[in-house]
């Protein structure tokens, strides 16, 4: 069913993108524009789709429940494409009222109606329960031959086969309606209270309170004596706060854990990778091909970084730092719309055709406020309307590959509309592909029109240390997040013990060219993939990897790349990753190809080397 909250694909927490008060001069910032899916609250239209919802929802039980076995195959693509619409229903209900709730999520009211739309599709789809159920005791050959009886029907096959991927984890009709309908007051309401909390965090930095973004984008200030006292201001708040940030998540990690015993999930992670169409060998490969070359990439560059900045060891307030002959600048959002739009068009004109909407329709809101939410993401919404991406752009160099990224997105999800609601839905694997290309095509831009050698190398520098935020730091998270999981096994973890596992991981990642202090061990308490979405963290290290070899083949001049590439991105989730990578002779099953794409990031790092 439709998850209770936007599904949101989000840019890498720890290269955190700037939002803040003090955004002058960057020119007007776009706000959403939500009419597309409703104009408000109490828009007639809102209360006729929660109505037609309810009856559609009743009509299909009463119709289906029972009787799936029965259908012949024009009568199953019926009852599918019944239950397309439902999803496209619920998900724009949801949809709406996620983003209104996002926008400030300190609003009470805006909180309420989240919370009211939630429970009430909790309710209305808890009769669709039996739908999953009865397609996973359908035989094998049965189902086959519904598909070569109706090649409407077998066009809906990979949506079949994500179900059916859960068949030996499935649990009786009573505890799967059970856990459907605790959903939106279970872990649902601890992830709710993770946001308020973290949109609700005051850091007093130079005289003013500021939110954790605009705390976070002093870490990225010229001046190193700032640079720590914002570092030691977050450390302060998030020290005051940890005890319940670590009763929110040894309660989910908890509650995962209960319900993964209960399905005999052979690990934590299994659920993700059921999720995501891939094979656990293939995360494995990628995983261990990132960690063995931590000392040729982040503890190489970090060594390198300390160099240049005439330091015996980095500091967490260093490891994003500008080097010292980057010039401070602020890019106003012309400027940044302009530089982003030009990468796509210098691709191909379509791809800006298709982003040019994001800026015009209100599909972007780019400015930072008090409560609304952390960082970046877009939203798919439902098919029938289009995404919507949130920025928090305070006019930072890096932003505006924040806003490459998050557009790819869109772009994405635009393409792969055509799929419909069930078969639009681009699992992780492959979800990070296209943002991640979009902010490889921004960054060659902007290298080709590099005017000196040093503000090349700056460029350089920032690339890599993006890449390693991509890569190398979102493994270690992958490290964290299992040894976390592992470890709540034994019993509740206490904020002591989770950092001491936070510490663990960071220090592998980071290497020797770091210092680690005690500001060091709170700072796992503001990443909302941990809260959100377990172990979605590896998906941004897999898209780097692809794209590194996507864009190798593009720059070869591959033939019909940008058909082929196009062509990937429209399918959606209607095929696994094997077949849509096929096309340009990648295999990721293939535990070398990791390697190649680590050696673009190394490769980078040799090039800064000669610069010395």
């Amino acid at each position: 069913m439709q998850p209770l909250h936007p599904v949101v694909t989000t840019r890498p927490v720890f290269d955190a993108t700037p939002s803040a008060a003090g955004a002058d001069g960057l020119g007007d910032l776009p706000e959403w524009n939500l009419d597309d899916l409703y104009t408000g609250e109490d828009a007639p239209e809102l209360a006729h789709d929660l109505d037609r919802l309810d009856q559609a929802c009743t009509a299909f039980a009463e119709t289906h429940a029972g009787r799936l076995a029965e259908l012949d195959a024009a009568s199953f693509l019926q009852c599918v494409r019944d239950y397309e619409t439902i999803q496209s229903i619920s998900g724009r209900i949801m949809s709406f009222a996620g983003l209104r709730h996002y926008q400030n999520t300190t609003d009470a009211g805006r909180s309420r109606f989240l919370q009211n739309c939630a429970e009430k599709i909790t309710d209305y789809t808890g009769r669709l329960v039996f739908f999953t159920l009865e397609i996973n005791r359908l035989e094998d050959d049965h189902l086959a031959g519904l598909f070569a009886a109706n090649a409407d029907l077998a066009r809906y096959k990979p949506f079949f086969d994500r179900i059916r991927a859960m068949q030996p984890y499935q649990l009786s009709d009573e505890l799967e309606q059970f856990l459907h309908d605790r959903s939106s007051i279970g872990a649902a309401a601890w992830i709710k209270l993770f946001d308020e909390t973290t949109a609700g965090l005051a850091f007093r930095i130079d005289g003013e309170d500021h939110t954790l973004e605009a705390a976070l984008n002093f870490l990225l200030e010229q001046d190193r004596a700032k640079r720590e006292a914002a570092a030691r201001e977050l450390s302060r708040v998030f020290a005051d706060n940890v005890k319940l940030f670590a009763r929110i998540l040894n309660t989910l990690v908890k509650d995962k854990e209960i319900e993964d015993r209960w399905r005999k999930l052979p690990t934590a992670q299994m659920s993700r990778h059921l999720s995501n169409h891939v094979e656990p060998e293939v995360v494995r490969a990628l995983r261990d091909a990132v960690v063995a070359a931590y000392p040729k990439i982040s503890h190489r560059y970090y060594a390198l970084k300390a160099k240049w900045l005439g330091l015996d060891k980095l500091q967490l307030w260093d490891r994003n730092a500008p080097l010292p002959m980057q010039e401070e600048r602020h890019v106003d959002w012309a400027e940044a719309r302009q530089t982003v739009m030009d990468a796509y068009a210098g691709f191909d004109p379509e791809m800006a055709r298709i982003a040019g909407p994001f800026f015009d329709q209100g599909w972007i809101d780019a400015s930072a406020k008090p409560g609304k939410a952390p960082g970046a993401f877009a939203h798919p919404t439902v098919t029938d309307a289009h995404p919507y991406v949130l920025l928090n752009y305070l006019g930072k160099p890096r932003d505006v590959m924040t806003l490459a990224h998050e557009l790819g997105h869109g772009v994405h999800q635009v393409l792969a509309a055509d799929q419909g609601e069930l078969l639009s839905d681009t699992p992780l694997t492959l979800a990070e592909t296209a943002s991640v290309f979009g902010e490889m095509l921004t960054f060659r831009r902007m290298l080709d029109t590099a005017g000196t050698q040093a503000e090349r190398k700056v460029l350089l520098a920032r690339k890599v240390e993006d890449m390693i935020n991509t890569v190398v730091r979102q493994i270690s998270f992958y490290d964290f997040e299992c040894r976390l999981h592992a470890a709540r096994r034994e019993g509740e973890l206490t904020p002591e013990q989770i950092g001491a596992i936070w510490r663990g991981v960071m220090t592998e990642s980071l290497g020797p060219a770091f210092g680690y202090e005690e500001t060091f061990e709170n700072f796992w308490t503001y990443v909302l993939h941990f809260v959100h979405s377990p172990f979605y963290v590896y998906a941004y290290a897999f898209g780097d990897g692809l794209v590194n070899a996507l864009y190798a083949l593009y720059e070869e001049g591959a033939p019909d790349f940008q058909a082929r590439y196009f062509g990937m991105l429209r399918a959606g989730g209607s095929k696994h990753h094997g077949e849509l990578l096929a096309p340009f002779g990648i295999d990721v099953s293939d535990p070398r190809f990791w390697d190649k794409g680590l050696s673009v990031i190394s490769g980078l790092i040799d090039e800064l080397e000669g610069m010395e």
